[in-house]
């Protein structure tokens, strides 16, 4: 960034700020006697020409005070967190918050500091990053002038992150930096300066004093960036990911035996959740593919005579979604049970490549997948990670062989989300019995029926065999 367009772009950050809710703060500080500034996220993002809505202002005294007089001010209801010392109020469209300057001081065994009232620049000591650093002034003689004790402008001119004090102390202080700025660098596409790698690595087992959930919400802000692999790629190089994915980084490494090596499965995982970043914005989708292939550290097999084998890893990595989930505090509800799903059925499609595949075949994977079969061909089309351009060019056929496929079947039998035309209330009403296993079995046997193309998937098929299942089993 030139001289020149900074100070154009401090003179439209002046220009923006009049006669809007800044000019309330401005002259709501000066009635009270404080100093306000915008700070952080707001002013790093303005200068990367980025949209923030999320305002953060630190004022030289009480942030609560000067947050109830302002929303006086603008008629509009303020919330308080007092044990914080902050407060917070929503104007058109936008989430201001209110926090009075503080200096902080930090235990060992805790990343919640001890705070106290302090000046603009131990506020600014105490952030993060440099480029979380920067404010603008509120005051009526400099507004709209930049405050930058610690170089963010420059940082974020040359894509840098970089801790405001020594990063042994910034990261000590508070672990959660160290992801914090992972994720940055993976969002921004900018670089984590060398001193600060090598001060994670030192820091790493600070990591432990994390909650769960703040990893995970790391994790995902890392997950929904445009190229993902980045993030975690960091984490390795920072040797942090055991400590957050301890099956993910299971992964990594090539071993080789009588001149037979596997392929590194950790880079393909990371291939394939950009190949799915590249098609979709799904959340859990890409959880899917980042754990797609988790099941192979531990079915990882040297057969003589065969070589390295992975069997039934889908189905081992499957199951260990739940204890992933669990580990982060994540969703055990719907949103595990997708993934489970997807990581437990990314191998199907591929047994679906040759001519002589069945119906029958195609329609319990679509009665399995169910409206997620869209979702799991994503995940099976970015599974083709091969270096051999042919062998891609070839994967690509079968892959489009099978979507075809799948199409075809779904519009000839309708079986995704499939419904069992007969109900439990039906058999019980038809034969005036109670619930038992018998009803189980006529079901079950109707399901299958419909599934392997005996009957076709309509009710009066279904009630036919319905009444043949019942004499059969003398009701």
């Amino acid at each position: 960034m030139t001289r020149n367009l900074f100070l154009y772009l401090c003179d439209m950050f002046a220009e923006a700020l009049n006669g809007k809710i800044f000019d309330i703060v401005s002259q709501t500080a000066q009635e009270q006697g404080v100093r306000a500034f915008v700070i952080g996220g707001y002013v790093r993002d303005f200068f990367l020409q980025r949209e923030n809505n999320d305002i953060d202002i630190v004022v030289e005294g009480s942030g609560i005070a000067l947050a109830q007089a302002v929303a006086d001010k603008l008629h509009v209801k303020v919330s308080v967190f007092k044990n914080f010392g902050t407060a917070m109020l929503h104007y058109k469209g936008m989430e201001v918050e209110f926090v009075g300057a503080r200096r902080e001081s930090y235990r060992a065994n805790s990343r919640k500091p001890i705070v106290e009232d302090g000046t603009l620049e131990e506020d600014q000591q105490r952030r993060d990053f440099t480029i979380n650093a920067m404010a603008f002034s509120l005051q009526r003689d400099d507004y709209g002038s930049l405050v930058d004790p610690f170089g963010g402008i420059r940082d974020l001119n040359e894509g840098l992150i970089r801790t405001p004090l020594d990063p042994d102390t910034t990261y000590s202080d508070d672990p959660l930096r160290m992801l914090r700025g992972i994720r940055f660098a993976t969002q921004l596409g900018f670089t984590i300066v060398p001193e600060s790698i090598e001060s994670m690595r030192r820091n790493k087992e600070r990591l432990k004093i994390l909650s769960a959930e703040r990893i995970a919400d790391e994790l995902n802000k890392i997950m929904k960036a445009p190229k993902p692999s980045v993030g975690f790629y960091l984490l390795d190089e920072c040797e942090l990911l055991p400590y957050v994915l301890p099956s993910l980084a299971a992964l990594k490494g090539v071993e080789t035996v009588s001149g037979r090596a596997h392929k590194d499965n950790f880079k393909h995982s990371l291939q394939v959740l950009d190949n799915v970043a590249a098609a979709s914005d799904k959340l859990w989708l890409r959880w899917a593919a980042l754990l797609h292939d988790v099941g192979k550290a531990p079915t990882k097999r040297w057969e003589p005579g065969i070589g390295w084998t992975f069997h039934g890893h889908e189905y081992v990595g499957s199951k260990m979604v739940k204890g992933i989930f669990n580990q982060l505090k994540m969703s055990q509800t719907e949103d595990m049970k997708y993934v489970q799903k997807l990581v437990g059925l990314h191998m199907r499609p591929v047994a679906l490549v040759t001519d002589e595949v069945t119906d029958s075949a195609v329609r319990r994977l679509l009665f399995e997948a169910g409206d997620d079969i869209d979702d799991l061909m994503i995940l099976c089309k970015a599974d083709i990670t091969s270096a051999n351009e042919q062998k891609v060019e070839r994967y690509k056929q079968q892959y489009e062989h099978v979507r075809e496929k799948l199409e075809e079947v779904e519009a000839k039998d309708a079986v995704r989300n499939f419904k069992n035309p007969i109900t439990g209330e039906l058999v019980m009403e038809k034969y005036h019995i109670p619930p038992c296993r018998e009803i189980g079995i006529i079901k079950e046997a109707v399901k299958e029926a419909i599934l392997d193309g005996v009957i076709p998937n309509d009710f009066d098929a279904a009630y036919a065999l319905m009444e043949q299942k019942a004499a059969e089993l003398g009701l």
